[in-house]
Order: structure tokens, then sequence, then C-alpha cells
């Protein structure tokens, strides 16, 4: 139907009353509902839309202003990327913004609206450094993936199974730091201690989003102490000092171009800090789980599958770009596949900057200036519109005439087929990211033919332990 037809409707839903709407809704989303996906998706059924009015916690004491309207569709979610017409200054996480104190007294270029000077010096810095870096990102990943499959041969080997995330953990913040700062953690004052360090520096911003799903805690101590009161940023300060002295000292390339761009030099290094210990570690930590999850999952065929393509592509062209980008269809398809189905990032926020009309696929609906827009990404990228079996892992949904489809995945604050610009918000990051996804299957499945996995939600994506994993050309299997 063309735009201009479809019927106007007022958006439904409630706020309820001030404070006890809040809370209310607080509570059913973390608890009494079973969850956030629960959440969503008994309102979309109660007013038969999926656009509509509610609470998003943390709610009272802690977020200015609880109120939003709920974007869960393809074609409303976008409107969250129209900087034209939603502000993003300060909506990184939602309704609710962690102190200053957590980024140097500073707003970290992820809180800074396109419209604000400093959001074009630090994008445009980023996505330089990035591009001068690019020649190190299959060398430097590979080689910490090495370490990375090593420890976990020799945890099987001697424990009987291996608990992924940690050794992907290690090995992210491994690659980040050497590829901003050209050395080692270990070489630093960080030692071994680089992801525990950034973990509690994330948990003390997140803690009021969070439920830690703990049966012996009960649900209103949780309630009061992640979601009542933000962490302090003093029980956290000793690991923050560590990670940008860490950083300070060891990218002063880096910060002597950013002086030169017209950045205080503190101002430059903890904004580093952010991009690589929220943005970068902090996406590869959900990320590559999810990866290797959805994978594993897959089952011996498609391990097969992936294994022949990826050999046939090395063996022609090396481990190149061009290989992973021209000779691995599958490959690629599987991790925007995952990026759709589990994206790292699921929500997004934005605040009308006036009066304006948008569209799901059956109304119209009028938001006023002022109101906070808020889109789930993990029902919008299930739009059964758009996607053919939207809750299933397709492996080749994105081959051939599927790559059409890429329209509709949104994982990087905007459209797979967009690029990131100083003047947007999408991910500076966007291309590296998924061409790391990339490299990860190539370097297991030159490797190994097929491995096994058990698999468990846990706070921020997936547990993934290793319960075996079978060489190539058919080796030993590891369990």
């Amino acid at each position: 139907m063309p735009s201009h037809e479809l019927p106007a409707r007022e958006i439904p839903g409630e706020y309820g009353l001030p404070f006890i709407g809040p809370m209310k809704d607080r509570l059913s989303y973390f608890y009494s509902q079973g969850g956030e996906l629960n959440y969503f998706t008994t309102r979309m059924e109660k007013y038969q839309s999926t656009v509509f009015r509610c609470n998003m916690p943390p709610g009272p004491f802690i977020a200015r202003n609880p109120r939003v309207v709920c974007l869960l569709d393809a074609v409303s979610f976008q409107t969250l990327f129209d900087t034209s017409k939603v502000e993003k200054r300060d909506v990184l996480d939602g309704t609710y913004m962690p102190s200053t104190s957590f980024t140097g007294r500073y707003r970290a270029c992820a809180y800074l609206d396109p419209s604000e000077p400093n959001h074009a010096i630090l994008k445009s810095f980023y996505l330089s450094l990035l591009a001068k870096k690019h020649h190190k990102f299959i060398p430097l990943f590979r080689q910490a993936m090495s370490g990375l499959l090593s420890g976990l041969e020799n945890e099987l080997s001697t424990q009987g199974t291996s608990y992924f995330n940690d050794l992907s953990d290690s090995m992210s913040f491994e690659f980040v730091f050497r590829l901003l700062c050209d050395k080692s953690p270990s070489e630093t004052n960080l030692g071994s201690d680089g992801p525990k360090s950034v973990d509690l520096w994330l948990f003390g911003q997140l803690a009021p989003l969070m439920t830690l799903g703990l049966k012996f805690v009960p649900n209103f101590l949780e309630d009061l102490v992640l979601h009542t009161f933000p962490i302090p940023f003093f029980l956290v300060k000793s690991d923050y000092n560590k990670i940008y002295d860490a950083f300070y000292e060891s990218a002063g390339s880096f910060l002597d171009e950013a002086e030169k761009a017209g950045l205080k030099r503190d101002e430059a290094c903890h904004n580093l800090v952010f991009l690589a210990g929220f943005n970068a570690y902090g996406g590869m930590k959900n990320v590559f789980p999810a990866l290797i999850k959805w994978v594993g999952n897959g089952g011996a065929d498609l391990h097969r599958r992936l294994a022949a393509e990826i050999r046939a592509a090395v063996k022609e062209k090396g481990v190149s770009l061009a290989a992973l980008e021209k000779e691995m269809p599958l490959t690629k398809s599987v991790v925007y596949e995952v990026l759709r189905i589990e994206p790292s990032v699921p929500y997004q926020y934005g605040k009308a900057k006036q009066d304006f009309k948008f569209e799901n696929h059956e109304n119209s609906f009028m938001v006023k200036k002022g109101e906070m827009l808020f889109g789930y990404q993990p029902i919008a990228t299930k739009d059964p519109r758009i996607f053919k079996d939207p809750d299933e892992f397709v492996a080749d949904r994105f081959v051939g005439e599927g790559e059409k489809l890429l329209d509709y995945v949104f994982w990087s604050n905007g459209r797979e087929t967009d690029d990131p610009t100083a003047k947007n918000k999408q991910c500076p990051a966007k291309d590296l990211v998924v061409m790391l996804c990339r490299l990860m299957l190539v370097d297991f499945f030159l490797k190994y033919d097929t491995f096994q996995l058990q698999t468990a939600k846990i706070l921020l994506g997936s547990s993934v332990t290793f319960k075996s994993l079978t060489k190539s050309p058919r080796g030993p299997s590891i369990n």
C-alpha cells in the first residue's frame, strides 16, 4: 500500500500514574512477565500494534523520564536512524544515563548527537584510525585466534570441557589493545586483568538495565540494589584508572594525532577507552559467543558446508579480504543471520526533534516533539512481514537474492547496506565486526570439521561451553 494511503491511528498504550505506573512496568519487565521479550509481545497482542506507549526501566529514582513510544517492526524501527528527526543526545542507554564519572567527566562520542561539534571530530577520527589500521586486522586477529584455539584444545584435553566465553574475552581484549596500542596489554600495568577490569567498569554503568537472574536473591532485593540507585563510580574507580593509564601510556601516537585534531589529550584518551572497552570489547563479548552458539547448534551438516566453502576459498586466494568478501557467500550469510537473530545491541533510542509522522506496515502515527522513541531490535529484525520463519536460524538466508534482505539487518545502529559517517550514529567499526566474525569461522573450519557445545543464557548474551572438537583432516577428536 502506498505510504500516503496508510490510515492514521493514535498511538495506543498508557503510562499509568506517576511513579506507580513506571514501578509496575519495571517489575513486569524484569520479573513478573518472564523477561523483556514477553513484556513487549504481550503489549503487541493487547494493542494489536507494533507501535505503542509504555514505560521503560529503570524507572523511578534513576531514569529522567521512563515514558517511551515503542517501535517493534522493521519499518517503524528505521525512524531511529533519521537524525534529522530524532536526537541522539545522551540516549545510548535509553531513559537512564550513567554518571560521566565513568568516562573522565566527559560525555563519550556514543552519547553525543551528530549536531554537536565534538561528534564529527571524534567519529571522523575513529574512521580515520580504522582506515590506517586496516592492514593489521587479519594478521592480528588470526594471531589472537591461535591462542584461543590452543586454549580450547588444552582445556578439553585436561578438563573434558572448555568455557569459550572467558577465552573469547581474553582474545578480544588482546586484539583490541594490540590494534590500538601496538603492544600486548600484558606489557602494561593491566597484565592479564584487562577483561576483568573492563567487565567491572561496564557493570557499573549498565547494572540498572540488568537482572542477574540469581534464584537465591529475592526479586525485591535485587530490584532495590540494581534498579533503584545507580552504582557509584568509586566502586570501580581503581579498575578504570588502571585501564585509562594503560591506554594513556601506550597509545601515544593516537593521542598526539587527537591533539592535532583539536581534542584535549585526556578527553581523547577517555574516548579511546570507551571505544575500546564499551564499543569494541563490549560488543565482541556478546557477538562472538552468539556466533559460535548459533553455528554450533546448526549441526554437522552446516559445519560440513562451511568447512568445504572456507577451505576451497582459502586454497584459491588465501585468508584475504578478497576471499572473505567474494568467495564465501555461506560464511557471510551465517554471520549476517547471527547479527539478525541475536543483535549485540538490542535497544535503540531517540528523542523527537519535532512533531512528525512515521509509519509501520499498517498505519501512520504522529509523535510530538520531545517524546522518546524506543526500538527493541530482537523483535524488529524478526518481523514476519520481512523474514520467512523469522524465529529460526536460517544459515543461507542472505545468499543470492537473499542479500536484498540486508536492508533489514540493523545491529550496527543503521541498515547493513548503509555506511558509518561522521553525520550518523552507525557503529564506526561495523565492517570490521562483520569481517572478524567471518575470520573466526575461517580459523575454526580450517582446523576443525565439527564441534559440540552446551549453551545457556547469561547476563550479557550467551554462555558457550565446548564439549568436543573434531580436528581436520580426519584428525582425532578432542573431548
